[in-house]
């Protein structure tokens, strides 16, 4: 037998749309997403992840940065030259 309940929610339609494109971005569905970020909220998860990530910024940020900007630039769109014909 479930323990699950059933409720009823209203949000705003954009509110309501980008949570839908958030859980499908996740492969989750709508109610699984919701009962994530709850779950996420009220059991601490989400604070001691967030807290996790500032503390890898505050260690690591200068590496990060450096590492962000060498990807972005092995990435970025090749310039024409000057003398190039067009």
């Amino acid at each position: 037998m479930s323990s699950r309940k059933q409720t009823q929610v209203r949000l705003e339609a954009d509110i309501l749309a980008a949570g839908k494109d958030a859980a499908a971005a996740r492969g989750l569905d709508f109610n699984r997403y919701v009962e994530r970020l709850i779950a996420e909220d009220t059991t601490g998860a989400r604070a001691a992840g967030m807290a996790a990530a500032q503390r890898l910024i505050d260690t690591d940020g200068e590496f990060l940065a450096s590492l962000e900007a060498d990807l972005d630039a092995q990435h970025a769109p090749a310039l024409p030259s000057r003398g190039a014909a067009a």
